[in-house]
């Protein structure tokens, strides 16, 4: 069935959805024992406000295709539904004939079957819901990959980005007060050094005197002791 699904909705190339054409038209009815049990669809997490994002221009996953036509298979109605009518289109689509006469014979074909236009879109408004609902769980499975992979490796980021700027300007507010520092050292050299001087010039000025009087003292002595 997963296969047959595949062939009315699959596309490999990314562009417009365009059935494949089955090998029989035995194809286009499935029989009671093939038909899948109907199931209520699972109960969709509430929808989010955000809009289902445009397609992408990459090719599709075909583990989602899979996943998607699972949702689809296991939804299945009893019966002649939309997938049914699907398969009656794919079929015509061998005829040469234009859209709206083909849509008008799978829809007499369908009436046939039991199935008018309203239960049709019933049918396929309800498939709709069940992709809707798988979409729903994907954008919650989603977020939760995206928050545990990117969100919290981006906080990271932000948070080693936040310490480089920190850490840079308290280099910056060091190398500020190392310039300060360094002009004070420059002044406190120049003062030391002038200071320097004057006690060197103190020095030099007393013990000038000291050997003007000493020398003149000592001379007298020696004067003394050699004529005494």
């Amino acid at each position: 069935m997963l296969d047959k699904l595949k062939n009315l909705f699959i596309v490999d190339d990314g562009k417009e959805t365009t059935p494949v054409q089955p090998k029989t038209t035995q194809q286009s009815q499935s029989s009671p024992q093939q038909k899948s049990p109907k199931k209520q669809p699972k109960q969709a997490s509430p929808k989010s406000d955000t809009p289902v994002p445009p397609r992408p221009k990459a090719a599709p996953s075909e583990r989602f295709v899979n996943k998607l036509l699972e949702a689809i298979e296991a939804n299945n109605e009893k019966g002649f539904d939309y997938l049914e009518f699907k398969q009656s289109m794919a079929n015509l689509s061998t005829v040469d004939m234009d859209d709206a006469t083909r849509y008008k014979s799978a829809l007499a074909m369908a009436k046939t079957m039991g199935a008018d236009a309203s239960q049709l879109a019933k049918s396929a408004s309800r498939y709709l819901a069940v992709l809707e609902g798988e979409e729903n769980k994907f954008r919650v499975a989603f977020g939760k990959q995206q928050k545990d992979r990117v969100t919290q490796r981006q906080e990271k980021l932000n948070s080693y980005e936040k310490g480089i700027v920190d850490r840079e300007a308290r280099i910056k507010e060091l190398q500020g007060q190392i310039e300060q520092l360094k002009v004070k050292l420059s002044e406190l050299q120049t003062t030391t050094e002038n200071a320097d001087a004057k006690v060197t010039a103190t020095k030099d000025g007393f013990y000038s005197a000291y050997h003007i009087v000493v020398d003149q003292i000592k001379n007298d002595l020696a004067m003394i002791n050699q004529h005494g």
